[in-house]
């Protein structure tokens, strides 16, 4: 079978939510590129959650609701992220990230994601996934660098 070929009797769980304690290295001043952010300095950011971190945990999210179909030496890489980024949440609290699986378009798989705080929503959009071998998207990678 190939890399986009799930075993017979392996199935994507259809929604797997994850919870995250915001830490002080999750807030959008520690995790945003130097030099992107507003201000005279341009480089302010808030202390509260940052976007980035919540994108890295919608693709734990989706990539733990596909690990059924994983074989050995597969993962899964993301390849489309769509997000709104609507609340802020400050240090210290819980976030619930949640993928859906919405199915397979061709050899992608496709999610819809929400996160929520304990004052309600602050993040949602769509991600898709695709299954790749480890190694060979590694060769792919390091082609890419010009020696």
């Amino acid at each position: 079978m190939s890399a986009s070929s799930p075993a017979p009797s392996a199935t994507i769980r259809p929604e797997v939510t994850i919870s995250h304690v915001v830490r002080d290295t999750d807030l959008a001043d520690r995790v945003a590129a130097t030099g992107t952010g507003g201000g005279p300095e341009h480089n302010v950011f808030p202390r509260t959650l940052g976007t980035a971190r919540l994108i890295s945990l919608m693709e734990l999210a989706a990539a733990r609701a596909m690990e059924p179909i994983l074989k050995p030496g597969e993962l899964t890489a993301g390849i489309v992220v769509r997000v709104e980024h609507i609340a802020p949440t400050p240090l210290g609290g819980t976030v619930r990230m949640t993928a859906r699986y919405l199915g397979r378009e061709g050899k992608h798989h496709r999610f819809e994601v929400i996160a929520a705080d304990d004052a309600g929503e602050i993040f949602r959009g769509q991600h898709i996934r695709a299954v790749v071998e480890a190694q060979r998207l590694e060769k792919g990678a390091a082609r890419r660098l010009r020696i």
